[in-house]
């Protein structure tokens, strides 16, 4: 079976929303956009402030290039797959694993721009990089000029934003610890945890087994709860979590305070959604 591109998954999935859910989730995108195109207008008008946000940028090593462009993507990420998990599954993440200060957000959003100039005029960032600015500045005002839809919001802005997730994707896939085929098992997020509630074992007959120790659980004694409706000894499943964020029988998983685990948990939501979408289409 042919590999699916990301781009596509992401509007297959998009394209399972509801007209209201979709106009709210792209207004909720070209607030974002407005957002970071106001940022990156700014750092480009002033000489000082595009030096300083350049001799940051350089002073970055590769891996925390990627881990600023991995909380950019997280917090994208965030935004596109909230529509697509059940209000029963929605818990609590740790705003840090998101958090980016001003300073480190100009960054990205300038380190973004020089990634897409490089990708599509490499010539432009061959001249003295006393010139860059105004370099810059001419091709973003072009750039702007070809984007419909951001002066009136609706969807214009959406597939400009896919493509710069796709982007992040890309490089923190291939710098950082996501992308690759083998899972790492991260913990699940401290907060989510304390969310999960108790439940009073019923009787009804049956029987409940921990999948974890392998024992009965006793009528009326409190059980966790996961989202995905599979119950567990708290002393069993507490040692669980503080080691891995999944479900030891549906592999359902929490989420994490690890950043990259996160953007992986959240991209498999999507794909999820989106390839389905793509093979039902395909099967037709």
């Amino acid at each position: 079976m042919e590999e699916l591109e990301p781009p596509s998954v992401i509007m297959a999935a998009l394209a399972t929303l509801s007209p209201p859910r979709l106009t709210d989730l792209s207004h909720s995108i070209f607030s974002e956009v407005h957002q970071h195109r106001r940022r990156l207008t700014f750092i480009l008008s002033s000489p000082t402030l595009f030096s300083l946000t350049l001799r940051h940028l350089n002073s970055l090593s590769l891996s925390h290039k990627s881990l600023l462009l991995a909380r950019f993507l997280l917090s994208a990420l965030r935004r596109l797959s909230r529509p697509f998990q059940s209000p029963s599954k929605l818990l609590p993440y740790h705003p840090s694993t998101a958090a980016i200060s001003p300073q480190d957000l100009d960054a990205a959003v300038l380190l973004l721009l020089l990634c897409e100039v490089r990708q599509h005029n490499p010539a432009a960032l061959r001249t003295p990089i006393t010139k860059w600015r105004a370099t810059l500045c001419r091709i973003y005002s072009e750039s702007l000029l070809t984007i419909s839809g951001l002066a009136t919001g609706g969807g214009g802005a959406l597939i400009p934003y896919i493509d710069t997730v796709v982007r992040c994707w890309k490089f923190v896939g291939f710098v950082g610890s996501c992308g690759g085929k083998v899972r790492r098992e991260v913990a699940a997020s401290p907060m989510a945890v304390v969310e999960l509630p108790s439940v009073a074992v019923g009787g009804g007959g049956g029987t409940v087994e921990c999948v974890i120790c392998k024992e009965e659980m006793g009528e009326g004694r409190d059980a966790c709860k996961l989202p995905c409706d599979h119950l567990f000894h708290w002393l069993c499943i507490l040692p669980w979590l503080r080691k891995r964020n999944t479900c030891p029988c549906c592999r359902f998983q929490l989420p994490t305070d690890d950043v990259f685990g996160e953007i992986q948990r959240l991209w498999e939501i999507l794909f999820k959604v989106g390839s389905t979408m793509c093979t039902s289409d395909g099967d037709e």
